[in-house]
């Protein structure tokens, strides 16, 4: 009894074995063109439209500050008073020098004047009269330069009015009251924000493929034609002013490999300040183009693949995609054609190969 129960048990294993299991059931989909646009994000650096150092053009101390961090100036207004006593005494010097010019071009003169007659009528040389007027040429020609030297005297002593050279908002202020300054140092900035310029710079390859996408023949016509760009600050807020690609450098970095972008964004309402960081979007649309959703995809070492659906038979296929805005979606490059079917969900319970049930 025992023998024969082994082998009906057998035989009913060997049975059981022989049951094909049903192939599971997966969403598909047939793919289609369409246009997308994509969103390429880069940080940025604004810097304002005029970022002027300002700088004492003489030595002396710092007598008056005028202005505050952050005040709005306009060009010309007053904003620093240096006390320097060099340059008042260089005027002074000028001043005398000037004088004492005058008072020889005076007497140059009354010589000329006396001698003149005397030599019209013979009584003293026609060398003295010439010797007397070169003597008047001479002490006109040092009045003429003791002249220009009080000139240069007072241009230096109004450098002790440090004034903006341009409108804008005042950055920090290094220098405080009392303090000896020279042309080597910065008293603060002038930042001109009507208008900001957002500095970013792409690689490149990245280069190249943003140039091939706009349209004309030259880099300035390609730049013309380049859409307006968005920049988000950095607390995530998007800037409500649209901005434009003005230029781009001739040359890419050897160290970096890159080139160097300048957006020009209007600023009305000063918003934006000179030395903020954020991010800058540039948008791209593609047409007829492949939309597939990304849990579609997977991985394997640096390609991303999907299942592309023959018959009942699903087969690995890389493809090469860019993302989309909305995070949860590739535009497919190469490596699927419209009309092909894929698998959209589950590709991590599929293998090369494999048989499955088309669920639409």
């Amino acid at each position: 009894m025992m023998t024969v129960f082994v082998m009906v048990a057998c035989g009913e294993k060997s049975a059981q074995g022989n049951i094909q299991k049903e192939p599971s059931a997966y969403p598909t989909s047939l793919l289609s063109v369409q246009s997308v646009q994509l969103e390429s994000v880069y940080p940025v650096t604004v810097k304002g439209q005029e970022d002027v150092e300002i700088r004492p053009r003489i030595d002396g101390f710092i007598d008056a500050i005028y202005i505050d961090e952050g005040s709005v100036v306009k060009k010309g207004q007053l904003m620093f008073k240096i006390n320097s006593p060099q340059s008042e005494q260089a005027l002074t010097t000028a001043e005398a020098a000037l004088n004492s010019a005058e008072a020889q071009v005076n007497t140059a003169k009354l010589n000329v004047d006396r001698i003149r007659p005397l030599a019209e009528k013979g009584i003293v040389s026609q060398v003295q009269l010439e010797t007397m007027q070169n003597t008047y040429a001479t002490a006109m020609a040092a009045k003429a330069q003791a002249e220009a030297a009080l000139k240069n005297a007072k241009a230096t002593i109004g450098w002790t009015n440090v004034s903006s050279p341009v409108d804008g908002v005042v950055g920090p202020i290094a220098y405080r009251l009392g303090s000896l300054v020279n042309s080597q140092n910065t008293l603060t900035t002038v930042a001109n924000t009507r208008n900001v310029f957002a500095y970013f710079s792409l690689n490149e390859k990245v280069l190249m493929e943003f140039l091939s996408t706009l349209e004309g023949t030259t880099q300035a016509e390609k730049i013309k034609n380049a859409p307006e760009v968005t920049l988000t600050l950095a607390d995530g807020t998007v800037y409500a002013e649209k901005g434009r690609i003005e230029t781009i450098t001739g040359t890419v970095n050897v160290t970096t490999g890159s080139a160097n972008f300048r957006a020009e964004f209007p600023n009305p309402e000063g918003l934006l300040r000179s030395g903020v960081s954020g991010k800058i979007m540039i948008p791209r649309t593609l047409d007829n183009v492949l939309v597939i959703p990304q849990k579609a995809t997977f991985a394997q070492q640096d390609k991303i693949l999907v299942y592309k659906v023959q018959g009942d038979v699903v087969e690995q296929q890389i493809i090469t995609v860019l993302p989309t805005p909305d995070g949860k979606s590739y535009a497919v490059t190469s490596g699927l054609n419209a009309g092909d079917r894929i698998v959209t969900d589950g590709v991590a319970t599929i293998t090369n190969g494999m048989k499955i049930k088309i669920n639409n």
